[in-house]
Parts: C-alpha cells; sequence; structure tokens
C-alpha cells in the first residue's frame, strides 16, 4: 500500500507549522497509524544527527519522536544551514555538499528536487500516514518557481494542506484571505481546511470570527487551537523566550545569543530542573549576576567569536572566569574557548586564524570533512560538575569541522565510542585546572538526566544551596508527557471527522 498524505503550511514563519505537524503525528499514531514526518527542505540551525550519521533538521526529530519512530534522512532530505547573510551549507541526504549562495542554489534545483522525490517516495511505501509540514509562506509568490517545500511538494505527494494562521499576534483574516488571493487556482484547490492557532481566551467569543472566516474563504475551520504555556514543545528556529524554567528561581544561567547560534535546544533540558531559569542574552549588559555563563554551538565559529570581542562579550567572559563565575561551551563555544582557531581553507572567513578567549588550552583547526555523528561517551573526570560521575557511560551527537588538540598538561573529560564500546576510542572535552571553565563537541550533553542533574546541583552548592534530591526528572518521559499533552489538546479542539475525511477521501 502507498501511504496518505496530508501537508501542514502556514500563512507566514512562527504559526506553529511544526508543532501542529509534531501533535498530529502523536494524534494520529494514537489513532493506530504508522506515521512518518516529512519536511521536504529546510532552513534551520538546529539540527539532529540521526543513528547513520545524517544531518537533518531538529523539528523532523521531534516529530519522528512524536511518532514514537526513528528519526531517518528521508524525513528531511534538504537541510540548509545558513553560514553568513547570502550563503548556506547545503546538506542532501544527510550529508553536507557544499556552501553556496542563493543564487547559486536556485540555478540548481534538480539535484536537491531528485532527492526530495527518492526520500517521498520511500516513506510513502513504508508507512501508512506521512504529515508533510511546508516552510514559510505558500503565498510567497517571487519564490514560487523555486518551490521546493510547499505547493510543489503538495503535488508531489497528492497531499491535502491545512493552512495554518497565527491569530496571537495580530492580522488573522488579512493572512488568511491574503495568502488565497495570491495562490493560483490549482494550489488554492489543494487547500481543505483551516487552522487557527495560538488562540488565547475564549474560543466561544471567535464564533462569529470563524463564520466570516469561511464565508470569505469557502473553507472551513476544522480547529481554533488555544495557546499553551503549561508543556513545551520546541518550535523550528523560534528565537527562544527571554526566560525559560522556573519563574521562581534561585539558579540563573545565562546562554549567549550568537549571531549564528546553533543547537539550543541543547539547554531545553534544563528547564525541567527545580528553581532554574534559563536566559537568552544579546547584549553583554543583560548578563547581571548569573550563575552560569554558557557559550553555545555556533553555524560561523570565527564570525561569532569576532562578535564576542566587538560587543564586549570576550572582556566580560575573561573578568567573569576571574571572578569564578563558572563558563561551559559546547561545539562552536567550545572552540571559542580555547587559545587559537585556524581556518586553512577559509570554511568560515578570509581571514586564516583568529585569537580565542584563552580560557581552556586548546587550539582547533577548522578542516573541510565534517564530523556527524551519534556517540556513547565515559566520563572519565571527576573534576568539578562531574563530581561522583566518573565511569558513568551517557549519550549525544557530534556536529563540527573544528579539530582541536589539547595543549599539554589537559585531562579531558569524555572517552567517546564513535561506534559503540567495542569500537574505536577518542577523547573530548576539557576543564580548566579549578574546574569552572568547561568545554565539549558533545551535544545533547543535559539529556543525560543524572549529569544534568549534578551539574545543577554543583550549581547550587556554590550558593549554599541544598541540593535537589535523587529522584530526578526523566527528559524522555516529560517529552513523552508533553507531546500526549498537544495530542489531546488538538483532539479537544480539531473537527476530527472532518480531518480524517480530509486524509482519507
Amino acid at each position: 500500500m502507498v501511504a496518505r498524505c496530508i501537508m501542514v503550511q502556514g500563512t507566514g514563519s512562527d504559526v506553529g507549522k511544526s508543532v501542529i505537524t509534531a501533535g498530529l503525528c502523536r494524534l494520529m499514531l494514537r489513532k493506530g497509524l504508522r506515521v512518518a514526518p516529512f519536511k521536504s527542505q529546510n532552513m534551520a540551525l538546529n539540527s539532529f544527527i540521526t543513528r547513520d550519521g545524517g544531518e537533518i533538521g531538529r523539528a523532523q526529530a521531534v516529530q519522528a519522536e512524536a511518532a514514537r519512530v526513528e528519526a531517518t534522512v528521508d524525513m528531511n532530505p534538504v537541510l540548509l544551514k545558513p553560514n553568513q547573510d547570502n550563503n548556506s551549507q547545503l546538506i542532501i541526504h544527510g550529508k553536507a555538499i557544499r556552501n553556496m549562495t542563493a543564487k547559486a542554489y536556485f540555478a540548481e534545483q534538480e539535484l536537491p528536487f531528485k532527492a526530495i522525490k527518492e526520500s517521498l517516495t520511500r516513506l510513502k511505501r513504508e508507512w501508512e500516514l506521512v504529515i508533510l509540514e511546508g516552510a514559510g509562506s505558500p503565498a510567497e509568490i517571487n519564490l514560487r518557481d523555486y518551490d521546493l517545500v510547499n505547493m510543489k511538494i503538495a503535488e508531489l505527494a497528492q497531499a491535502p494542506v491545512l493552512l495554518v494562521a497565527n491569530i496571537d499576534k495580530g492580522g488573522v483574516f488579512a493572512s488568511i484571505v491574503g495568502t488565497l488571493e495570491l495562490l493560483n487556482p490549482v494550489e488554492r484547490d489543494r487547500i481543505k481546511g483551516l487552522i487557527i492557532n495560538k488562540f488565547r481566551g475564549d474560543p466561544a467569543r471567535f464564533e462569529r470570527g470563524k463564520e466570516l472566516i469561511e464565508k470569505y474563504t469557502a473553507l472551513p475551520v476544522i480547529g481554533v487551537i488555544p495557546y499553551f504555556e503549561d508543556f513545551y514543545i520546541p518550535e523550528e528556529d523560534s528565537l527562544p523566550s527571554r526566560e525559560q524554567g522556573s519563574k521562581n528561581y534561585q539558579i540563573d544561567i545565562a546562554v549567549v545569543y550568537l549571531p549564528h547560534i546553533s543547537n539550543f535546544t541543547d539547554f531545553d533540558p534544563l528547564r525541567y530542573e527545580p528553581g532554574v531559569r534559563i536566559r537568552y542574552i544579546k547584549d553583554v549588559t543583560q548578563l547581571g549576576t548569573t550563575d552560569l555563563l554558557i557559550i553555545p554551538g555556533s553555524k560561523n565559529t570565527i564570525e561569532d567569536l569576532q562578535y564576542l570581542t566587538q560587543s564586549g562579550f570576550v572582556n566580560e567572559i575573561r573578568e567573569r572566569s576571574r571572578q569564578g563565575i563558572p563558563v561551559l561551551g559546547i561545539c562552536g563555544g567550545f572552540q571559542m574557548l580555547g587559545k587559537r582557531i585556524s581556518d586553512p581553507w577559509q570554511l568560515e572567513s578570509k581571514q586564516g586564524f583568529i585569537q580565542g578567549i584563552g580560557l581552556l588550552e586548546l587550539e582547533t583547526v577548522l578542516e573541510r570533512e565534517k564530523i556527524t555523528r551519534q556517540v556513547k561517551a565515559e566520563i572519565i573526570s571527576d573534576i568539578s560538575f562531574l563530581a561522583g560521575l566518573k565511569g558513568q557511560m551517557i549519550s549525544g551527537y557530534e556536529i563540527h569541522q573544528g579539530r582541536s588538540i589539547l595543549k599539554s598538561p589537559s585531562s579531558p573529560l569524555f572517552k567517546v565510542y564513535p561506534g559503540g564500546k567495542d569500537n574505536q576510542q577518542i577523547f573530548d572535552g576539557l576543564a580548566s585546572a579549578d574546574g569552572l571553565i568547561l568545554g565539549s563537541y558533545l551535544h545533547g550533553l543535559f539529556d543525560n538526566d543524572h549529569l544534568r542533574r549534578t551539574f545543577v546541583n554543583c550549581l547550587r552548592e556554590r550558593k549554599g544551596l541544598n541540593p535537589l534530591p535523587e529522584g530526578f526528572l526523566s527528559v524522555w518521559t516529560e517529552r513523552e508527557k508533553a507531546y500526549n499533552q498537544l495530542a489531546d489538546l488538538l483532539e479537544a479542539n480539531l473537527k476530527m471527522e472532518l480531518l480524517t475525511d480530509i486524509i482519507f477521501s
């Protein structure tokens, strides 16, 4: 059998397409269907590594998790990772091909479209239902000839389309009607229903609004989805809220929001820890009296390090470290904490090297070959934030083109097993002599429950606070709970009989 398909498109960016798609994946799974997500082309800096080492958009990994299936490169065959204003790294079927401008990409559509068709064909053969996600708006008429993610893909999949609009920011009537007006008749006929998302207040007060929308569009409003804040589902590349986690916080964590920040979802699990607040800051004046400063991953480490220098962050980071404030660097942030970053192939900059922040004894060279892999790692250090964890196994994944050399004398934090514990081993991570400056290439560190709780308790101990109890939260359990809450919300607020008819008619 060939799978049925349905596509979620939006009137614009940040309307909730990726979250609605994740919710439909879990909802249809609970209805007994074998479901797979699909986004033909994604432009995102939050990515995920599949078991076979392929790189895909993080949103499709979330959707696969909601469907309780393993994420594969076929779920996001084309990924564009912006590394400069008009330049992106093209990733096809999980492998980096090359950096290219938008003009060059638009001129070479045959290769990505071929990959999209291959992946969609495989998914339709393997699953009962494929839920496709669009990008931005299908009404970008200047880009219609280059569309590899909205209506052209809906036609390829023979998928009916649900159009999602965000009412929270206002203008929902104009966004829906305007989108439909800019579509050609064939495209418009493919839209079978409308979803009003992020509604605050009493839905009964919007009945007149629904009637007017249905009158103007001759399309059914199949659901009005309430705005929710009592559970969390990560959105595509939306700017994290300025504050996450506990409102009555005792531990404050500041994450520098780099111009090319990537994989900021690394820090989502910290929101589950009682008394922890996470802030994303763009200005050095926002640092305040933080208990931990994090430098996250970056798609352009050299340009982001230049930004940190020019904005005053580098001097402030050095000063905070002298004051005894802990600093953590992940991936690109780890590289920045070292003495020097060299770029002999000019992958990120025309200059050959840049001086690092200089808080860790390592040097990094950017190389052409990109490392993308899931890993298991053994904790081999007992220093500061890893106290009591030595010998334990954790999991994570790597996405980087830099190779870092630890300068002697220094001791790594982790022994990494890329192919399992019986395979080769390499070393990762580094801490300063006092254990307050740490760095690692491993994404997903805080998904490891015991490590995360130990890390937070070390911060609490430094402030004279009692440790949190041994019964730490399970990130997997919290995510499962959130997916089910999202599915419950959709089921309660969508016209399920009409949705079923749209999918299976």
